[in-house]
């Protein structure tokens, strides 16, 4: 271990004098002490860069948020100003998963190894000293390489190319549908997600207060407990929501272009997600939905089975009722594909809330829109959703044509 004290003796002057400087410095001039905070955030940055290397999965500004709240506030909850590498690590594995907290625990836990030479000083650390008011914390990583397995001779072989981009070169484009088991999963979703809203929206509307004469919606276990020493009952009092939940707008990537930190245009914001799709829903159970994505017949993964993958869209229920979004000029007047969405989204709920999920929290002059359509605007950052349901969602199958649904199972995985 470096020890910067040492040697520290200084050489003599002209007149006889010696100059010692002080201890940790050089040439006399004293050196600043690290910031811990700023050193904790460059860890967590350069773990989510080693994190995207491996396991191809960004972890965005929101979770960094999140991950910093928590972070301080499990610090101070152990007595101490800034986090330290345990609160870091045990923040990174609830806010992202165990591999982005193994990932930060690989860096902050790193340090050369010793050259030998004998030059630095040394110092030998028992294992008492080591595990000194240590605490264990245990990361589960995801085994991510397949073991080989013998295949079962009544197993079909999946077709392969011929050619090179054989498949790609096929691809028409004309008469394209969605992936029916796909379909299943984004409404489940959408459904989920407008529980959950209900849910936020309930919490905001619950106030608890003395048992005077009715239990109202029940006992509030919590805040009865906290106040055991007056020996009172409080009880919850919901108040009903005015309207259910609409349109559901989910916003995965806001699609600026690199460089412009301001609001961008419409036509100069399509670089990452180019495709505009406006789709009508099939039956009675489906959703209305506009989509910016990545261009369909770019990554063919079987004979017209295109992958692609969202940048944004929006759910809006009953379905047949949806104009081209993209091409209707009464949302012209927005600045990005986000806002167009969420312009729609108020436009065409039948009900009263209109759910935005996003990064970040849409401008107040929708908030105004909204008021003045007689809908209410409810935001949920996307932080606070599960990344991994995220994942699984984010991606969608195109066929070129419904003959293509009777054997996309094969090559949809």
């Amino acid at each position: 271990m470096r020890n910067p004290g040492a040697g520290a003796a200084g050489a003599t002057g002209e007149a006889g004098h010696a100059s010692t400087a002080p201890p940790g410095s050089a040439d006399g001039l004293e050196k600043p002490l690290p910031d811990r905070e700023q050193a904790g955030e460059e860890l967590v940055l350069q773990a989510a860069r080693t994190y995207q290397e491996r396991v191809l999965e960004e972890v965005n500004a929101q979770q960094l948020r999140t991950l910093a709240t928590f972070s301080k506030k499990y610090a101070m909850v152990d007595g101490m100003l800034t986090p330290d590498l345990y609160h870091l690590v045990v923040a990174a594995r609830g806010v992202v998963d165990d591999d982005f907290g193994y990932e930060l625990w690989e860096a902050g836990s790193a340090y050369p190894w010793q050259d030998g030479s004998g030059l630095l000083p040394t110092i030998d650390i028992d294992e008492t000293f080591a595990y000194l008011e240590g605490r264990r914390l245990t990361l589960r990583r995801k085994l991510r390489r397949n073991r080989p397995r013998l295949s079962r001779f009544s197993e079909k072989k999946r077709l392969r190319e011929q050619h090179g981009k054989e498949w790609k070169a096929r691809w028409s484009g004309q008469m394209i549908c969605s992936h029916q088991p796909e379909d299943l999963l984004i409404e489940d979703y959408g459904r989920y997600l407008k529980h959950k809203a209900r849910g936020m929206l309930s919490a905001e509307h619950t106030r608890v207060e003395p048992f005077q004469v009715s239990l109202k919606d029940g006992i509030d276990v919590r805040e009865t407990l906290r106040n055991w020493h007056e020996q009172k009952l409080y009880v919850r009092d919901i108040a009903p929501l005015a309207g259910e939940m609409g349109s559901v707008v989910v916003i995965f990537d806001e699609d600026r272009p690199e460089g412009n930190r301001g609001e961008a245009p419409l036509a100069l914001a399509q670089e990452n997600y180019p495709w505009l799709v406006t789709w009508l829903g099939e039956h009675e159970q489906e959703s209305d939905m506009a989509l910016y994505a990545t261009p369909a017949g770019e990554e063919v993964v079987g004979p017209g089975i295109s992958r692609c993958e969202y940048g944004g869209f929006l759910l809006s229920y009953p379905p047949r009722r949806m104009v081209d979004v993209w091409r209707d000029p009464y949302f012209d007047m927005v600045r990005n594909k986000p806002e167009r969405l969420l312009l729609a989204g108020l436009d065409y709920s039948v009900q009263r809330h209109v759910l935005y999920i996003a990064g970040r929290p849409p401008r107040s002059w929708f908030n105004s829109i909204a008021e003045r359509m007689g809908k209410k605007l409810v935001y949920l950052p996307i932080g606070q959703l599960n990344p991994a349901t995220l994942k699984s969602i984010r991606s969608f199958h195109v066929l070129d044509g419904h003959h293509v649904r009777e054997y996309a199972k094969d090559y949809v995985r």
